[in-house]
């Protein structure tokens, strides 16, 4: 998976596909809140989702009070957004697809 800085328009056609999700101010980083039914479904997303971040090697910044979850993904060495954050973005809809009524 490639560490490159994608450029506006590949983010705005990778952004469309994702539910929920939105530009951050800066314009480098993506943002969701999740919302589950309780800690512990909030916590089984967020350990599913650091598993998967493991694997890639691609770490999210998170924020957890009781069941709700803020996401942001950037990838710091390349100053901006990669195919890496659209990737982590998309396990984590899966993650929250299978804990969210």
């Amino acid at each position: 998976m490639k560490r490159d800085k994608l450029e506006r328009q590949a983010i705005s056609d990778e952004l469309a596909k994702l539910e929920g999700w939105s530009l951050g101010d800066s314009g480098k980083s993506i943002t969701k809140s999740y919302k589950f039914k309780n800690f512990v479904e909030a916590f089984g997303f967020m350990t599913e989702t650091a598993l998967a971040a493991e694997k890639l090697d691609h770490h999210p910044e998170w924020f957890n009070v009781y069941s709700k979850v803020d996401v942001t993904l950037s990838t710091h060495s390349a100053d901006g957004l990669t195919e890496l954050d659209f990737k982590l973005a998309g396990l984590m809809e899966k993650a929250a697809a299978r804990r969210i009524d």
